[in-house]
C-alpha cells in the first residue's frame, strides 16, 4: 500500500427530512447565493422546503447552472457574489450544479484570467480564499458532495476541465433519498453508471497490497448491480434510494483511491465525447470504458479476472478467459442501464473524433494517461477508433 493521507472534513447529513436543518448549519448574519439548475426543484419540493428552512436568512438566488456547467454562466454568479458581498454559497442540484459552485467557491477571489483556473488545473489549498459553500443534492451520481474535485465546461472553446482542491470540500451536503422519486428514468440510470465507473477507475487497474481497499470497492460494485435495475424502475422504495445515493458518494469521496494506483482514463476521454457532442457523462463512460479495457488488456487482465471472479462470480480455465468474460458482464450490465455502448448510437458526427481528441491531448502535453502512464495516444486513438 502506498503512503496517503486522508482529509475529508465534509459533515455529510444523510436521511429524510434533513433540509430542515439548514437553519442550523449556513452560518448566520451572513449574505447567502442560491444556486441551483433548470428548475427540477421547483417541481418536486426541495425548493420550498430549503426556502422555509431558511426564510429568516438573506439570500439572492442565482438559477440555470447547466448539466456540464459552462465557464461563462458560472462567471455570472462570480460577478454576483463580488459586487454584493456574498459570504456563503448553497448548491442545490446535482453533480453540475456542486461542481459549477465549487468553481465560483474558487474564482471569486482568483488574480489573473479565470479560464486558467480551468486550462491549468489549479488546485485551491487555502481557504481564506475561497467563498465557502454548502450542498443539498438533489441527484445521486458524482459524489461531488462529498469531496474537492469540479469539471467544467468552456463553451467557448468546446472543451471540459477539471479543478480542485482541499479548500473546496463543501462545509456540508444534505443528502435526502427521497430526492431521486421525481427524478426521470434516464437521469437514475445515469448516476448508477457514473458511480459504477467512478469505483471501476479506482479498482481495475493492477494488483497491490491495498486489500481493504479492493474489498470496500468491490462491494460497491456488487451493490449498484444488484439495486441498479430496481432503483430505476422503483424510486420511491426508500431501502433502494438509500443504498444508491451511500454508493454514489462512497464512490468518490476518497476513501477507495486511498493508498492505491488510480485510471481515469476512461472519464479524460469521455470528458471530450461531452464536450464535443453534449452526450451524457455516464453514457460517455459507458462508451469508452469497455473498449479501454480491451486494448489495455495485458496491463488489466490480472485484475480484470479478480473482478470477474469476486464481483460476478466467474470463472474459466485462465485468467485471459474470466478477464474476457468479466468486460462482456460489464457491457451487459451497462446496456441494462440503458446504455447504447457505440459512439455511432449517441451522434452522427463520430468519423473523425479520434483524430479531434488526439489534437487536444497534444496540445496540452497530455502524452500518456492511465495508471501506469501507458495509454499512449496511439493507445487512445485505438480506444476511441473501437468505439465508434
Amino acid at each position: 500500500m502506498t503512503n496517503f493521507e486522508l482529509y475529508n472534513p465534509v459533515n455529510y447529513i444523510f436521511g429524510k427530512g434533513q433540509i430542515a436543518k439548514l437553519t442550523e448549519l449556513v452560518p448566520a448574519n451572513t449574505k447567502i447565493l442560491l444556486t441551483y439548475g433548470g428548475g427540477s426543484i421547483f417541481k418536486n419540493g426541495i425548493y420550498d422546503q430549503v426556502k422555509s428552512a431558511l426564510k429568516e436568512f438573506e439570500l439572492i438566488e442565482f438559477g440555470g447552472i447547466e448539466p456540464n456547467p459552462r465557464f461563462e454562466t458560472l462567471m455570472k454568479a462570480v460577478q454576483i457574489i463580488r459586487e454584493q458581498k456574498i459570504g456563503f454559497i448553497l448548491a442545490v442540484g446535482g453533480g453540475s450544479v456542486i461542481d459549477g459552485t465549487k468553481f465560483i467557491s474558487g474564482a471569486v477571489n482568483y488574480q489573473g484570467d479565470e479560464a486558467d483556473i480551468l486550462r491549468k488545473r489549479i488546485l485551491f489549498k487555502d481557504i481564506s480564499q475561497v467563498i465557502p459553500f454548502g450542498t443539498v443534492l438533489t441527484l445521486p451520481a458524482t459524489g461531488s458532495e462529498m469531496n474537492s474535485g469540479a469539471v467544467i465546461t468552456i463553451e467557448a472553446t468546446q472543451e471540459k476541465l477539471t479543478l480542485g482542491g482541499s479548500a473546496l470540500f463543501p462545509k456540508f451536503s444534505i443528502c435526502d433519498p427521497t430526492v431521486i422519486e421525481s427524478l426521470p428514468k434516464r437521469q437514475i440510470e445515469n448516476g448508477i453508471v457514473d458511480a459504477f465507473t467512478h469505483v471501476m477507475e479506482q479498482y481495475l487497474t493492477y494488483s497491490h497490497d491495498a486489500l481493504l481497499q479492493d474489498r470496500i470497492s468491490e462491494s460497491i460494485l456488487q451493490t449498484l448491480i444488484e439495486i441498479g435495475p430496481s432503483v430505476v424502475e422503483n424510486p420511491t422504495d426508500y431501502k433502494l434510494a438509500s443504498n444508491f445515493m451511500w454508493c454514489a458518494t462512497m464512490a468518490l469521496n476518497g476513501l477507495i483511491q486511498k493508498g492505491v494506483p488510480s485510471d481515469w482514463a476512461t472519464h479524460m476521454i469521455g470528458h471530450e465525447l461531452t464536450a464535443l457532442y453534449e452526450i451524457d457523462h455516464a453514457r460517455t463512460l459507458a462508451i469508452i470504458g469497455p473498449n479501454l479495457y480491451r486494448v489495455m488488456f495485458e496491463t488489466k487482465k490480472e485484475k480484470l479476472a479478480q473482478y470477474g471472479q469476486r464481483v460476478w462470480n466467474l470463472t474459466g480455465n485462465s485468467i485471459d478467459e474470466i478477464a474476457e468474460k468479466a468486460i462482456e458482464k460489464t457491457v451487459e450490465f451497462l446496456h441494462i442501464m440503458g446504455m447504447k455502448t457505440k459512439l455511432s448510437e449517441n451522434t452522427e458526427n463520430y468519423q473523425e473524433t479520434a483524430n479531434i481528441i488526439l489534437s487536444r491531448f497534444e496540445s496540452r502535453g497530455w502524452k500518456a494517461l492511465g495508471e501506469k502512464q501507458n495509454i499512449t495516444l496511439e493507445k487512445i486513438k485505438e480506444i476511441v477508433e473501437m468505439s465508434y
